[in-house]
């Protein structure tokens, strides 16, 4: 078996450990919002109740130490910017990882804002938008891996789809309509990129696929879910609009 996929199973052990520990405390017997974040998550909210649980001690020991949150805002754009490089250079399984750990950054600022009580507008606007500098540098990475093929087309398309999910939800709010409806959400576009980096080189060779096969076909259905989730929030903020001048 690939060191890879047995340090990844070995991750989801502990995953799946650490969740049957939360479903018997008082918190994991509740399938609420307990974040007070709203919004959708395609895995429901007990799963996003128990990772903010799971990274608990982190943040603690991260406030204790007196870390700022811009240091998890960087180490965000330096796990983009070397997934890209890993992307763009075959090496699929250590991209996906730091797909996943610039994501796990991302979370971590935010908790360490709102620690520390200095969470405001600046903060947040630096935040989000750090945080698609990250993902745009995957993107790029995921390019240059596929370049010359189908696999081009279906990551400009990904990329689009993400920006306009974005976008539209901006522009809706500008305009006094809050929309977090649809899928693949950035939360969700990082653990599909990162897992199936991860897993890609493990079915691959299974199969006997050309190595990036399996990524490619999730990029596609990033690109399907992004495309389609910018279009019916743009349906949806018209139809509140209607109306209101």
């Amino acid at each position: 078996m690939r060191s890879e996929l047995l340090f990844f199973l070995g991750m989801v052990g502990l995953v799946v450990l650490t969740m049957v520990v939360y479903r018997f405390t008082a918190a994991g017997r509740n399938s609420g919002d307990q974040t007070g974040r709203g919004g959708s998550f395609v895995l429901g909210f007990w799963v996003r109740n128990w990772f903010y649980w799971f990274i608990r001690p982190l943040t603690s020991a991260s406030l204790a130490l007196g870390l700022s949150p811009f240091v998890y805002n960087a180490l965000a754009i330096v796990f983009g910017l070397a997934s890209m490089w890993l992307y763009a250079t075959g090496h699929l399984a250590t991209a996906g990882w730091m797909v996943l750990l610039s994501g796990f950054a991302d979370v971590m600022d935010g908790e360490v804002a709102r620690g520390q009580g200095v969470a405001d507008a600046r903060g947040a606007f630096l935040d989000s938008t750090l945080d698609r500098f990250a993902e745009f540098f995957a993107f790029i990475g995921m390019a240059w891996l596929f370049r010359g093929g189908v696999g081009t087309l279906l990551v400009v398309l990904a990329l689009g789809g993400s920006l306009l999910v974005s976008y539209t939800r901006a522009r809706g709010e500008s305009v006094g309509v809050l929309c977090k409806l649809g899928v693949m959400q950035r939360a969700e576009r990082m653990l599909l990129m990162g897992l199936g980096a991860i897993l890609d080189p493990s079915i691959c060779a299974r199969f006997g696929w050309a190595e990036g096969t399996v990524l490619m076909w999730i990029v596609g259905v990033i690109a399907a879910g992004t495309v389609g989730t910018s279009v019916f929030r743009t349906f949806w903020i018209a139809r509140e609009l209607r109306g209101k001048g």
